[in-house]
C-alpha cells in the first residue's frame, strides 16, 4: 500500500474508517500513547480517536493511533509489589544460567549465556 502525503489527510475518516492526518500534523486534544505518556497520563479504556500516518517508499507507512487528552486518565502510581517484581524480573534476565552469575548487563537471548561463557577461548584485553 503506497500512500502520497496528501492521502494521509482524512480528518472526516472516509478512507481509512479512521480521521487521518499526515505525520506531525495532528490537532490539539489528540495525543499518542508516548505523548500521553510523557504527561503522566494514559489512554484508560477509550477508543482510538484517530491516527497519524507517515507514507514511506516500497513499505507500508508508519501508524500512530491518536486518543483524546480530555478523557485520558492519570497512571497509576507504582506499588511497592510491583517495583520488588521488576527487580526480580531483571535481576532474572542479567543473571547467567551457566556461571549463576550477575553479568552486569542483560544477557542476550541469542546466546542465552554471558559472553565470557558463551566464548570461553576468547579472552577479552581491557
Amino acid at each position: 500500500m503506497s500512500l502520497r502525503f496528501a492521502d494521509c489527510f482524512d480528518p472526516a475518516g472516509r478512507v481509512h474508517g479512521l480521521p487521518t492526518f499526515p505525520w506531525r500534523l495532528a490537532p490539539d486534544g489528540l495525543a499518542t500513547r508516548r505523548q500521553l505518556r510523557a504527561l503522566g497520563l494514559r489512554p484508560g479504556g477509550q477508543d482510538i480517536a484517530g491516527q497519524v500516518l507517515r507514507p514511506r517508499r516500497r513499505r507500508d507507512p508508519l501508524t500512530a493511533y491518536l486518543y483524546r487528552l480530555d478523557r485520558a486518565k492519570p497512571v497509576r502510581p507504582m506499588t511497592p509489589a510491583k517495583t520488588a517484581a521488576l527487580a526480580k524480573a531483571n535481576t532474572a534476565r542479567r543473571t547467567c544460567p551457566e556461571c549463576r552469575t550477575d553479568a552486569g548487563y542483560v544477557i542476550p537471548t541469542s546466546l542465552g549465556m554471558c559472553v565470557p561463557c558463551a566464548y570461553p577461548d576468547e579472552q577479552c584485553t581491557a
